[in-house]
């Protein structure tokens, strides 16, 4: 008769969880320059320049007084976002986590926030392109603690290290731009575009303004000159485009664009492009044109959508979570 091993259920790690205070502003900025899934825009330089929109409630996890993770957040009401005023986030961990010590980084996670009246916690997850490092342990874990996935989006995205194909017609615009003698500058007068092509554009079409502020904008660029960089087009010395982009160490994110009413006759925007694609940021591994969704993801802009894919833009997904923070006992048992 065989006789089977028997396995042992192994006890969850109880990390420390507290929220972020002012003094820790170095101690987080340390950690995110050395972690396996963080970008600029987790920076308390990036992320305090909307503090007056938020109500802060990032965590960091400790080993005794090492941080092993941080979770850019806010909070509104019993519900604790990752984070409402950034592009993408969740847990950052450092180079060597492994997934049986976020199992219980995660749990502990929510069970601090479960104790401190919080009901749910919303995940916006990173897209995968924009790691270092292989990093799904979140998708894992909310995976395993039942999360519900209430949205998801689709970016449009260049992969650079492969071959891609611009179509017949943006072929033709980026020669239109060509024999209308436009010239493409990159400088750091954001006032200009902000108040002749963006705020005026953005008005007429959505009745919304920026996201950021030309006063944000600037102090963001003085912040992190390397990841922020701004181009406009010129037409007889007259701005009649324009785009300001993010950058990371694998992606180049354009984060506004807009273009005046003739940019479809002097072929500005295609123009721009693909001087950004192909002289800019060729040396990225990836060109994130963002989504083209509307309604929380449930519609897309068909011509917009068309318009990144006639540049060699494939499809990748975003996905949102939400997280019922009691089920953390859940994972107590997932070792064994």
């Amino acid at each position: 008769m065989c006789n089977f091993p028997k396995f042992l259920e192994h006890p969850v790690k109880q990390y420390q969880v507290r929220l972020y205070q002012p003094q820790d502003f170095s101690l987080w900025n340390t950690f995110i320059s050395v972690a396996k899934n963080a970008t600029f825009l987790f920076h308390r330089d990036f992320m305090e320049y909307h503090s007056d929109r938020f109500e802060d409630y990032s965590l960091l996890v400790l080993d005794g007084e090492k941080v092993v993770a941080v979770l850019p957040a806010n909070r509104v009401g019993d519900t604790v976002y990752s984070h409402l005023g950034l592009t993408y986030g969740g847990l950052v961990l450092n180079q060597k986590a492994k997934l049986s010590s976020f199992i219980s980084i995660f749990k502990s996670v929510l069970q601090f926030l479960n104790e401190n009246s919080i009901d749910k916690l919303i995940v916006k997850t990173m897209p995968n392109f924009y790691l270092d490092y292989f990093s799904d342990e979140l998708e894992y874990c909310l995976f395993i603690v039942k999360a519900k996935l209430n949205r998801r989006d689709s970016l449009s995205v260049i992969d650079l290290t492969k071959p891609y194909f611009i179509s017949k017609t943006r072929k033709e615009s980026i020669r239109r731009g060509e024999k209308n003698c436009l010239i493409i500058k990159e400088e750091l007068n954001f006032d200009l575009f902000w108040n002749e092509i963006l705020i005026p554009n953005l008005n007429t079409k959505h009745q919304v303004k920026p996201v950021h502020t030309v006063e944000e904008i600037i102090e963001l660029q003085q912040k992190f000159p390397s990841n922020i960089r701004h181009f406009n087009v010129y037409h007889n010395e007259k701005i009649v485009a324009g785009t300001t982009v993010f950058s990371t160490n694998n992606v180049a994110h354009p984060q506004y664009i807009s273009g005046n009413s003739d940019k479809n006759e002097l072929g500005s925007l295609d123009y721009l492009y693909h001087y950004l694609i192909t002289e800019v940021y060729n040396d990225k591994n990836f060109f994130d044109f963002g989504i083209s969704n509307e309604s929380q993801g449930t519609k897309i802009n068909k011509g917009l959508l068309f318009w990144k894919e006639s540049f060699g833009a494939k499809t990748v997904v975003q996905n949102f979570y939400e997280v019922a923070t009691k089920n953390y006992s859940v994972l107590e048992t997932v070792l064994i």
